[in-house]
């Protein structure tokens, strides 16, 4: 094989084994597991933000940012469910670029996928630990997700790996809501079949064991827009889209019918302050039918402390280094509106 092996990683009983979980942080991703639960199957009328950095690349910076939601997240608690996003693994279309903190846990030094392992379980453990709030992360890596799989209460999975069989088997075995968003190329038929494929039970083969999964009844969509035959952005997030959907779930027979709506990515064209915009559109298209309103349980943001992007090494705290996003001042006046309004 053309491959250097480097060294073997530990196995995750062995990192959840040195980094652990104490009773209380135990009993609080319990308790925000069941809220968000209840979102999906309807038995709660909150409204889920699933928001944050595109990636999270610096854990001081992210940890501000999940200090400044804390607050924020309990002024708006009677209407409003916040799930941080803390997303480790970054995704990229040529496999160039930075991978995120499971490869580069210091984005200007080499990648150290053992250092890796321990820096995003330690991320995720003090948002829990710190700030009482399990997480969002993609899963990028099926095989990865046992590191963390007693910290996460959402998950992921992306335009370009929303047709692998191995996550959507995977997702089949997950306790934990997992979205499912709809490819690059915008077909929502993809979408739906893996909808069903991880609502349903497999046989199949994980870390190396033959494993049969129950089905996970909260695999649901995430809009986020794609890119269309000549490389235009084009948005699905629009009233009709919503009753596209809708329609697609009626055909299905899908348990716990849901969309959450990505408000950046091709929905927005990456144009981040247009998910201003977006948010309040989706949240008018709820109040105009009711329909609408119990099938969109809520919203993909992305987030950070401050607007926009940056390159690696310019070091301005709390500005993203993969994809634009709307800074604290524009996200917390949103939530707040959204509370007023959702």
């Amino acid at each position: 094989m053309q491959m250097k092996y480097h060294r073997k990683l530990p196995l995750p009983m062995e990192v959840k084994k040195e980094f652990p979980l104490t009773e209380r942080m135990i009993q609080v991703k319990a308790e925000r597991d069941e809220s968000i639960k209840a979102v999906f199957d309807g038995t709660s009328d909150k409204f889920l933000l699933i928001i944050g950095p595109c990636s999270a690349d610096h854990r001081e910076s992210v940890l501000e940012y999940i200090s400044r939601l804390r607050t924020i997240a309990d002024q708006v608690s009677d209407k409003i469910l916040i799930i941080p996003r803390i997303y480790t693994n970054k995704p990229r279309t040529t496999g160039q670029g930075y991978k995120g903190m499971l490869h580069q846990p210091d984005p200007e030094a080499k990648p150290d996928m053992y250092k890796g392992i321990v820096a995003i379980r330690e991320l995720h453990r003090a948002a829990l630990r710190d700030y009482d709030f399990s997480c969002a992360d993609e899963m990028l890596y099926p095989e990865n997700y046992r590191y963390l799989s007693d910290l996460l209460s959402y998950i992921a999975v992306g335009a370009r790996s929303v047709e692998n069989q191995q996550h959507r088997l995977t997702a089949s075995g997950l306790g934990a809501p997992v979205g499912m968003k709809n490819p690059t190329g915008g077909d929502l038929s993809v979408m739906m079949n893996s909808i069903v494929a991880a609502q349903s039970s497999h046989t199949f083969i994980y870390r190396g064991w033959e494993v049969t999964s129950t089905g996970n009844p909260y695999a649901h969509a995430i809009l986020r827009g794609y890119t269309d035959y000549a490389g235009r952005s084009v948005s699905n997030y629009h009233y009709e889209d919503l009753l596209r959907v809708e329609k697609l779930y009626e055909e299905s027979n899908l348990t716990n019918p849901s969309i959450i709506v990505d408000t950046n990515h091709n929905n927005s064209g990456k144009q981040y302050l247009e998910q201003v915009r977006i948010a309040k559109d989706i949240v008018h298209s709820r109040q105009q039918n009711p329909d609408i309103k119990r099938l969109v349980k809520g919203l993909m943001i992305e987030s950070y402390i401050e607007d926009g992007a940056q390159g690696v090494g310019e070091h301005t705290f709390g500005k993203s280094i993969t994809d634009p996003c709307l800074g604290w001042e524009k996200t917390e006046r949103l939530i707040y509106d959204l509370a007023e309004t959702c």
